[in-house]
C-alpha cells in the first residue's frame, strides 16, 4: 500500500503522512506531564489556623519556634542566634522525629524575618511549620483600628 507502480515500472513511495504514531506520541506525554505537574509545586507548606477557631488541644508538647518584637529567636524557652537556628533545628531530636513547629511570632516583626526563620526549618529538614494565633484577639483587635482610624 505504501508503494505504488507507475507506467515506467519504477517505485513510487507515498508521500502522505500517517499521524496515528503521532497522536499516540502526543497522548503519552499529555498523561505524563498531567501526573507529574502536582508533583513539581515547591514551596513551604504553612497551616494557618483561624483565629477565631478554639484552641488546639495536644496531648504531647509540640516544639514552638518563638519570634518577639526585638527580632530574637527562641526554641522553647531557649534564645538561639539566627544564624544558629538550622543547625540547632537539625540537631533537636524532636524537630527531626516530628518534621513540625509550630511558630509564635510578634505581630510587630517584619514578614522578611518570618520568613527567614521559616526557611530555616525548612533547610534544616522541617516540613510543616503551623502559625499560632491568638483566639481572643481575632477580630476585635482589627476592628478596633479600623474604628480609631475613622476618628
Amino acid at each position: 500500500m505504501g508503494m505504488g507502480s507507475n507506467r515506467g515500472g519504477g517505485r513510487v513511495t507515498m508521500s502522505e503522512i500517517n499521524v496515528t504514531p503521532m497522536v499516540d506520541v502526543m497522548l503519552v506525554l499529555l498523561i505524563i506531564f498531567m501526573v507529574t505537574a502536582p508533583l513539581i509545586q515547591q514551596g513551604v507548606k504553612v497551616n494557618l489556623p483561624e483565629a477565631k477557631a478554639a484552641p488546639v488541644e495536644a496531648a504531647e508538647k509540640k516544639l514552638v519556634l518563638s519570634i518577639d518584637a526585638q527580632r530574637r529567636v527562641y526554641i522553647g524557652e531557649a534564645e538561639v542566634a539566627l544564624e544558629e537556628l538550622e543547625t540547632k533545628l537539625a540537631a533537636n531530636a524532636k524537630a527531626q522525629a516530628d518534621k513540625e513547629l509550630y511558630l509564635h511570632a510578634d505581630r510587630d516583626v517584619p514578614y522578611g524575618v518570618v520568613v527567614d526563620v521559616m526557611a530555616a526549618a525548612q533547610r534544616a529538614g522541617v516540613t510543616n511549620v503551623g502559625m499560632i494565633t491568638d483566639p481572643s484577639a481575632g477580630g476585635r483587635a482589627s476592628n478596633k483600628g479600623k474604628k480609631e482610624a475613622k476618628r
